[in-house]
């Protein structure tokens, strides 16, 4: 693995998020921890679980450092197995419900899982490749000749096996989507989610009635970064298993929630639930957003209507460079994803990796206390990730394309890898998209480059439109190019009923341009 040396900051952890939670289950036995619909369950009760969790996977020969698989919805019994295998020493390896069969198969090669957790409701998923996997598999909640979960855990020792863990040692494995080739697992160790729990305290994590609404799946790196500190907090993790914009709401006013996390898409679906100004939010304190920019009209209406701070943090599940915006102490900057946090450097690069001044666009880079330890297996990909500057200091490229303004804060542009380049001209979608979305029949918006012999690519809008909106594609397109450049215009506009979207609302552009590059016989 190559040594990845990030910033320390003024107050580095000292223990790991292992002992915080054990800390937590000491202070508050009789609290509720975890809830996922009808399932409710105690900080004592989850504590029990949790030992007999790593117990039984210390009983089937899992040792630590062994990687543990997961495909399953959000459950109690997920939040059980995931602190479970840290427990144990293990490294969590959630995969991904919405990857493809071939691509799960991929991450349990590459990782080398000792035990696979799956569910029912995943079971079709896994069917291709179940017989020939090398790891064991557990049944979550079904019947089929498999060892079962809960007879796993009737079986296990109640007390806590105590396998030492440090600093130094891997916590978690995150798998990028996988669409092409070997996907990539993101390592992080426990220094890492430990210097995450910096903000426990001053986001009101550890109030005494602090309850946290996680709507995102647990495999996610957007979840984890609100799971975790719900629990070292000691407050409540409610847990829904799939996302219902009413029903989240109806969560919110029954459950007096407090916190939540939550990434753009679902934060528009909320707010355009028809009665949401009659349910009772006065209990949220701190809603948070990332995974995607939040457009900055969505941040404003969120501003007004829906009560408590919100906080939108930009950054990558492999680390580096973070930015925060306050939005309701900010107000003048929506449109941006904030400043840099505290002990987080960013700087903006050219193509040869060369720092640009304040204002010009270019490549984010950046470095921070939460950085992975490197791609699991494969230091080539780590070694490409990393841009050192003229001192040897690492930081990691982002691929995403921005500017700094004049205050410091950070205006994103684009993906590199979704940049145009039209005529030798670069044309960022994000600002063709926000021309989209200002227009009133247009509720969601992308922009892809598509071949073009006279330019080699032209940008193509793809747009849905609100119920009741009568307007045709020629039209948007028209109104759109009034307001852009000559050399940023549209080429057409195609209506759509939906936009593919990955689990945490992020646009699946690649999706969307593989038809028209595989119809002009080019690679994308």
């Amino acid at each position: 693995m190559i040594p990845i040396a990030p910033p320390a900051p003024d107050n580095p952890p000292h223990e790991t998020v292992n002992d915080m939670i054990r800390a937590s289950a000491a202070r508050n036995p009789g609290r509720m921890a975890v809830v996922c619909g009808d399932t409710r369950r105690t900080w004592a009760e989850f504590d029990e679980r949790v030992n007999r969790v790593a117990n039984a996977l210390i009983g089937m020969g899992v040792a630590k450092g062994d990687r543990v698989a997961m495909l399953a919805p959000n459950s109690a019994e997920y939040a059980e197995l995931f602190i479970g295998t840290l427990r144990a020493g293990a490294i969590i390896t959630p995969l991904s419900t919405m990857a493809a069969s071939g691509a799960l198969e991929k991450m349990l090669l590459d990782c080398g899982a000792k035990t696979f957790f799956l569910a029912d409701q995943y079971r079709d998923l896994a069917a291709p490749f179940l017989s020939g996997l090398a790891a064991q598999t557990v049944a979550l909640d079904f019947d089929a000749g498999l060892p079962r979960y809960e007879d796993l855990l009737a079986r296990a020792d109640t007390s806590d096996p105590a396998v030492p863990v440090t600093l130094d040692d891997p916590c978690n494995l995150i798998y990028s989507s996988g669409t092409t080739g070997t996907p990539k697992g993101i390592l992080h160790n426990h220094w890492m989610r430990a210097a995450q729990m910096s903000r426990v305290g001053p986001n009101g994590y550890a109030d005494d009635d602090a309850r946290t609404l996680i709507s995102t799946p647990l495999y996610s790196n957007t979840t984890i970064v609100c799971f975790l500190p719900a629990l070292v907090g000691g407050g409540t993790a409610h847990l829904m298993p799939k996302f219902d914009a009413r029903r989240y709401l109806e969560i919110v006013q029954a459950e007096r929630i407090t916190h939540t996390m939550l990434v753009p898409v679902q934060y528009k679906r909320i707010m355009d639930v028809p009665d949401f100004d009659d349910f009772d939010l006065s209990s949220m304190r701190c809603k948070f957003s990332t995974s995607a920019p939040l457009r900055a009209d969505v941040k404003a209406d969120v501003l007004a209507r829906f009560p408590g701070k919100l906080i939108e943090y930009y950054g990558l599940t492999e680390g580096g460079g973070v930015t925060v915006l306050v939005a309701d102490e900010q107000p003048g900057k929506l449109h941006t994803v904030g400043a840099p946090a505290e002990f987080s450097e960013i700087r903006i690069i050219d193509e040869d990796g060369k720092p640009l001044p304040q204002g010009q666009v270019g490549e984010i880079v950046g470095r921070s206390p939460t950085m992975m330890s490197g791609y699991f297996g494969r230091d080539d990909l780590t070694a490409e990730y990393i841009w050192t500057d003229g001192d040897g200091t690492q930081f990691f490229r982002s691929g995403d394309m921005g500017r700094f303004d004049e205050d410091g804060f950070l205006i994103l542009s684009d993906r590199k890898k979704d940049m145009i380049i039209s005529g030798g001209l670069n044309i960022y979608a994000d600002d063709l998209e926000l021309v989209l979305l200002s227009d009133p029949d247009v509720m969601d918006a992308a922009v892809i480059g598509v071949p073009s012999e006279a330019w080699g690519e032209t940008p193509l809008g793809l747009v849905v439109l609100h119920a009741g909106a009568e307007r045709g594609a020629d039209d948007i397109c028209r109104a759109a190019n009034e307001r852009l450049g000559k050399s940023h215009r549209l080429s057409a506009v195609e209506i759509r009923d939906d936009l593919p979207r990955s689990s945490i609302g992020k646009i699946l552009k690649r999706e969307l341009r593989a038809p028209y590059w595989e119809a002009a016989g080019r690679q994308i």
